[in-house]
């Protein structure tokens, strides 16, 4: 036999072992066989959702499954191995059987294949296409077309990495097909490189080496820009900043005098007369020479020259009553006028302002 003769046989041979073991397991999520033929028998491996199912009590189910493949197709020695999916959404056989028996129950055909579509691309699949023939609405056949993520549909990469599998289910309009095409995500493809893992080349800088004399030059220093200012910024009211100073400086608090300045405003009673003297020289004196006016000058600035504040102002008001009156002087006494009365007046007044004020200072000493 030649050896295209004997691989056309051995797959002939798989299709026929894999349509029986599905029809056998169709209740227990089958996915599928990979059968390998040693000189001790045929090794097969069979994927299925539920072990149990395929073992059955005892190992009668699996037995009764090798005596048949055995009897009918003639596979010698015949030795089953299950194997259990551990995710079932990346093989086509079992979504295909879902979507049939979805289709059998009543459910509506668009439902059943996106469900499907959805949780095939969830469970991490590249792409998958689901593909489903028949009478679906009238009774035209017609099919509807699923499809997400990127499937190859020729090359290598589409014979070796996409599986594809095809389930025949009978409704009352006729027969649908159900083709269930997935990618699974360990595929490679050509046109898809990851540089990843590529090592990182350092490259060593290139020294240059300059003749006797010459110094390398320095880098230029980049000069620094001032920024700009808005154009539309307002620019500012030197009015309102002499207003702010001069509110600052009336504000402040003037200096409180020293002890050395308010004595020095404070006459000492050395200087101011008596009272006996003023009661002897006021009879005396005349009504022109009594009526001293005081000087203009000390009377308006009392503060700009002392520098006292403004608790000093009674002081100096009394100071300054008190510097008023006339010191009276025997030589110029006079004879009194026609009017008596007036001078008496005048008099008692002056003698009045005198003795409150010396009264006024002697406490303030005191104190």
């Amino acid at each position: 036999m030649s050896v295209v003769k004997r691989i056309i046989q051995d797959n002939i041979e798989k299709v026929k072992v894999d349509e029986l073991l599905a029809d056998e397991y169709a209740q227990a999520g089958y996915g599928g066989i990979t059968l390998t033929k040693t000189p001790l028998g045929t090794q097969i491996n069979l994927f299925a959702m539920r072990p149990g199912r395929v073992i059955g009590k005892r190992g009668r189910a699996i037995k009764a499954a090798s005596e048949r493949l055995e009897n009918e197709l003639g596979i010698p020695n015949p030795q089953i191995t299950v194997v259990e999916v551990e995710v079932p959404e990346l093989i086509p056989r079992i979504m295909a059987a879902r979507i049939a028996n979805a289709l059998e129950r009543g459910v509506h055909y668009r439902r059943a294949i996106f469900w499907s579509l959805r949780r095939t691309m969830e469970s991490g699949a590249i792409g998958c296409e689901i593909l489903l023939k028949g009478k679906l609405r009238s009774d035209r056949g017609r099919y509807e077309k699923v499809s997400d993520g990127y499937i190859p549909k020729s090359g290598d990469p589409a014979l070796t990495y996409v599986k594809s599998a095809t389930i025949h289910v009978k409704q009352k309009k006729g027969t649908f097909g159900v083709t269930v095409t997935i990618v699974p995500p360990d595929a490679k493809f050509p046109d898809k490189v990851d540089l990843t893992g590529l090592p990182v080349i350092e490259y060593p800088e290139e020294e240059v080496v300059l003749p006797e004399g010459v110094e390398p030059e320095a880098p230029e220093a980049v000069p620094e820009v001032a920024p700009e200012a808005d154009v539309g910024a307002p620019e500012p009211k030197p009015a309102e900043t002499v207003v702010a100073e001069e509110l600052v400086e009336a504000e402040a608090p003037m200096p409180e005098p020293s002890e050395a300045e308010v004595a020095e405003i404070v006459p000492e009673e050395s200087e101011l007369p008596k009272e006996e003297e003023i009661e002897t020289g006021a009879i005396e004196a005349t009504p022109a020479e009594s009526q001293v006016t005081p000087e203009p000058a000390e009377a308006e600035q009392p503060e700009a020259e002392t520098g006292v504040d403004v608790e000093a102002e009674p002081i100096a008001e009394k100071v300054e009553s008190v510097e008023t009156e006339p010191e009276p002087q025997a030589d110029e006494v006079k004879a009194p006028d026609a009017e008596p009365a007036e001078e008496e007046a005048e008099i008692s007044e002056t003698k009045v302002e005198t003795v409150e004020a010396s009264e006024d200072e002697k406490k303030e000493e005191e104190a």
